[in-house]
Order: C-alpha cells, then structure tokens, then sequence
C-alpha cells in the first residue's frame, strides 16, 4: 500500500510497448508515423489553449488547428488569462475557436487549462499552449492514438521571434525539429542540478527521449541525469483522458500563484499514480513561437521556478490524488461563472 505520491510513482511502470503494437496491428501504421486524415475519422479531440499576452503568437497558433488534416472533429477552446495585450481580441475573431474564455484576473495557465477541461467535450483533452505551432498531421495523430490510460506526449522547437508585417510571430519554413526539445537533447554545465538536486562533476548532454527507450526506463521512479518519468509530461503539447484528468482533480492551481511551472509536472505525477503510461508521439513536434522580450521572461520564469517546484516536492508527500471529479467541476464552474464566456 502507498501512502503518499512519491510511494506511488516507485510502483507504476512505463513499459508502453503492448500498447503502441496494440495499434499498429490495428491500423497498419507506425507508431511514430504521422497519421493518414481518413483513419481519424469519427475520433474527437478538444484542445485547450491557455493564452496570456500572446498577441505575438496566438494567429498562427490558431491558423495551424484551422489547417490540421484531419477528418476527425476538432473543438478548440482558448481561455484568455486577462491578458493586457490584444490575444482575447484575435481568438474572438478567428473562425476555428469554438468557446472564448475570459478570465476576470489573472490566475495562471493551470487555472486556465482546468476552465477549458471543465468545457471540454471529448474524451481527449489536447493541451497546447498558445505559441505552439502544430503541423497538420498532429491532431490526427493525437486523436487515433488515445487510450484511456495513456498520456500522449509531443514535441517543440523553440523559433526566435521575427516578427511579420502585422507584428506576429513569422512561423519557420519547413519542419519542425525533435532534437531541438530540452527532453531530447539536454545539456548542462555541470554542478548541481535544479530538479533531482544531483551534482555533474563536468558538463554533460544527454537524450532522455532516446536513453530511455522513448520513456520506458523511467517507470518505476527511476531517473535519468535531472529527469524522471513526470517531469517529461511537459504540456506545452500533451494529450490525456479527460476523465483521468478530472478524477485527480486537474491541475493545482496554487502553482499559477507562487511562480512558474510545475503544474504539468505535478498533473503528470498524478496521472501516472493513477495508473497512466506516458507515451511520446515523436512526429508531433511544433514550433514554439518565442516573444520578443524572450531572454527577460525566461529569466523572470527561472527565477520563480524554485518556488514551485518546492511546492511540488512537497505534494509528492500527500496521497496520490483520486476521486476528486466533483471538487474539480465545482471549482471551475466557479472560476467560469466569474468569466466571459463566449461560444460560437
């Protein structure tokens, strides 16, 4: 019996292999093969996008769900974080959002992410932030691919801002590229790491993805370098069951008050204790649209980073969370009835 969220994570495998051969004796395709438009027919996915000052991004961002090759059904819904900028005003405006929210003060991307899984209508739940550029196949890949005991994973290639005639964010030609991303190719000057809190003698690059057999070999609480199985689920791109999401009780919104990140972190915890595999999807690999001040809002970023992940660690030592679907719709049609809600 486990008694806390850190005892489960040493009980849960990652061994996804059964599941991925599952598929392909089903479909004919390639796991990490991008997926024909037919085959998704008659899967639905809802994405969730969070947006807070992402004027810069959030056009082409929605351009790319508009143009995703698929037959599938797409319900895209963006929840605007009281932005100062003008990204409530082009999600408004542009023809592939199905449902604006508006939240009335900001209140951080986990808060946003559960007000838009509260609206959500399909059983997968596609988290994308608003500066991620997917490429056409990924929906469909996304939504032939889920299981309801699987958290999908993609993949981003962060672009240096460019900024076109009307001042967004200029989308790079041609493809994206998956050793761009951080749990691909990882490097480190050395010392002591951040997240686990171990010491590299000497600078150091690895490939979480690929030395660890696309993830499998963090099952059990293992670890490789500064990573482990939970801090993968990274949810600038992720999928997961909506139903999972809602029985651990979505993501904590305490993380959007004390700094930045970790909520996906901790939302990835929580899903594997309650028995999910994480299972990357290596063709799904968008541009991430960096803003122009990307240097001081990545440094603003670091520099509340210790803060949650202190407040994760400290998670990691209650109960895995579970049977908490009532509390979450009871928070969120609070936050949702406190907000402009505008549907098409």
């Amino acid at each position: 019996m486990t008694h806390t969220l850190a005892q489960a994570l040493t009980t849960r495998p990652n061994d996804h292999s059964k599941l991925r051969e599952e598929f392909e004796a089903r479909t004919g395709l390639a796991w990490h093969a991008p997926t024909p438009a037919p085959l998704a027919a008659g899967h639905a996915v809802s994405v969730v996008v969070p947006a807070r000052n992402t004027a810069h991004s959030l056009g082409p961002v929605l351009d790319a769900l508009g143009a995703q090759d698929t037959t599938g059904s797409i319900e895209t819904i963006v929840v605007d974080d009281a932005s100062a900028d003008a990204t409530a005003e082009i999600a408004a405006a542009h023809p592939v959002v199905d449902t604006l929210v508006r939240l009335p003060q900001q209140s951080g991307a986990a808060a946003a992410r559960n007000a838009g899984t509260a609206l959500a209508g399909a059983d997968t739940v596609v988290f994308l932030d608003g500066d991620m550029v997917l490429p056409p196949h990924a929906l469909a890949d996304i939504a032939v691919r889920f299981h309801p005991d699987a958290v999908l994973v993609g993949f981003r290639h962060n672009a240096p801002y460019s900024p076109s005639r009307d001042g967004a964010a200029r989308v790079p030609k041609g493809s994206a590229d998956l050793a761009a991303d951080h749990r691909v190719t990882w490097r480190s000057q050395g010392g002591k790491q951040m997240y686990t809190g171990i010491v590299l003698d000497r600078p150091t690059t690895g490939s979480p993805l690929n030395d660890t057999d696309d993830f499998q070999k963090l099952g059990h609480g293992a670890t490789y370098l500064d990573w482990d199985l939970p801090r993968v689920v990274v949810t600038a791109l992720m999928a997961a069951p909506r139903e999972k999401v809602l029985d651990v009780g979505g993501f904590d919104p305490v993380f959007g008050l004390v700094g930045w990140g970790m909520e996906d972190t901790h939302l990835g915890a929580a899903l594997i204790a309650a028995g999910c595999l994480v299972v990357p999807l290596r063709q799904c690999v968008g541009f991430h649209l960096d803003p122009p001040d990307a240097e001081a809002q990545w440094q603003t970023k670091l520099a509340g980073w210790p803060s949650t992940l202190a407040y994760y660690r400290r998670l990691l030592d209650d109960p895995p969370p579970h049977g908490r679907a009532a509390a979450f719709r009871t928070a969120a049609e609070q936050l949702l009835s406190q907000s402009e809600v505008i549907s098409r």
